[in-house]
Protein backbone atom coordinates (compact mmCIF):
# COMPACT_ATOMS: atom_id res chain seq x y z
CA UNK A 1 0.00 0.00 0.00
CA UNK A 2 1.03 3.62 -0.53
CA UNK A 3 2.92 5.71 2.02
CA UNK A 4 -0.01 7.74 3.58
CA UNK A 5 2.24 11.03 3.53
CA UNK A 6 2.73 10.50 -0.25
CA UNK A 7 -1.43 10.25 -1.39
CA UNK A 8 -2.55 12.53 -3.19
CA UNK A 9 -4.50 15.47 -1.80
CA UNK A 10 -7.63 16.54 -3.79
CA UNK A 11 -9.85 19.98 -3.00
CA UNK A 12 -13.95 20.01 -3.10
CA UNK A 13 -15.81 22.98 -3.60
CA UNK A 14 -19.43 23.08 -3.04
CA UNK A 15 -21.37 24.86 -6.03
CA UNK A 16 -24.83 24.44 -4.25
CA UNK A 17 -25.69 23.78 -0.77
CA UNK A 18 -25.74 19.82 0.47
CA UNK A 19 -23.07 18.44 -1.70
CA UNK A 20 -21.63 15.02 -0.42
CA UNK A 21 -17.75 14.35 -0.45
CA UNK A 22 -18.10 10.18 0.12
CA UNK A 23 -14.80 8.22 1.39
CA UNK A 24 -14.59 4.82 -0.29
CA UNK A 25 -12.34 1.94 1.52
CA UNK A 26 -9.85 -0.02 -0.06
CA UNK A 27 -9.70 -3.60 -0.23
CA UNK A 28 -11.52 -6.53 -1.18
CA UNK A 29 -14.87 -5.00 -0.23
CA UNK A 30 -15.49 -1.09 -1.39
CA UNK A 31 -16.90 0.48 1.85
CA UNK A 32 -18.36 4.10 2.52
CA UNK A 33 -16.05 5.01 5.08
CA UNK A 34 -16.88 8.49 5.67
CA UNK A 35 -19.78 11.29 4.46
CA UNK A 36 -19.00 15.18 4.95
CA UNK A 37 -21.47 17.71 3.61
CA UNK A 38 -20.79 20.44 2.45
CA UNK A 39 -23.18 24.07 1.38
CA UNK A 40 -22.09 26.19 -1.58
CA UNK A 41 -18.85 28.10 -0.93
CA UNK A 42 -17.45 25.72 1.48
CA UNK A 43 -14.38 23.98 0.31
CA UNK A 44 -12.76 20.69 2.12
CA UNK A 45 -8.46 19.38 1.22
CA UNK A 46 -8.65 15.50 1.44
CA UNK A 47 -6.19 13.09 0.73
CA UNK A 48 -6.32 9.65 -0.52
CA UNK A 49 -4.82 7.47 2.22
CA UNK A 50 -4.20 3.71 3.16
CA UNK A 51 -7.25 3.13 3.68
CA UNK A 52 -9.29 5.48 1.41
CA UNK A 53 -9.12 4.24 -2.46
CA UNK A 54 -11.74 6.80 -4.26
CA UNK A 55 -14.31 8.97 -3.64
CA UNK A 56 -17.64 9.95 -4.46
CA UNK A 57 -19.31 13.55 -5.33
CA UNK A 58 -23.07 14.00 -4.88
CA UNK A 59 -23.84 17.01 -6.32
CA UNK A 60 -23.01 20.27 -7.88
CA UNK A 61 -19.00 20.47 -6.80
CA UNK A 62 -15.73 21.54 -8.57
CA UNK A 63 -12.51 19.03 -7.88
CA UNK A 64 -9.27 20.37 -8.29
CA UNK A 65 -6.37 17.45 -8.01
CA UNK A 66 -2.64 17.59 -9.54
CA UNK A 67 -4.42 16.56 -13.22
CA UNK A 68 -6.47 19.13 -13.44
CA UNK A 69 -10.04 20.77 -12.72
CA UNK A 70 -13.15 19.12 -13.18
CA UNK A 71 -17.46 19.92 -12.17
CA UNK A 72 -19.49 17.48 -10.91
CA UNK A 73 -23.35 17.89 -11.15
CA UNK A 74 -23.46 19.67 -14.24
Amino acid sequence: MEDVKNGDYFVVKALENGVQVIGLTRGQDTRFHHTEKLDKGEVIIAQFTDHTSAVKIRGKAEVMTKHGKVESGS
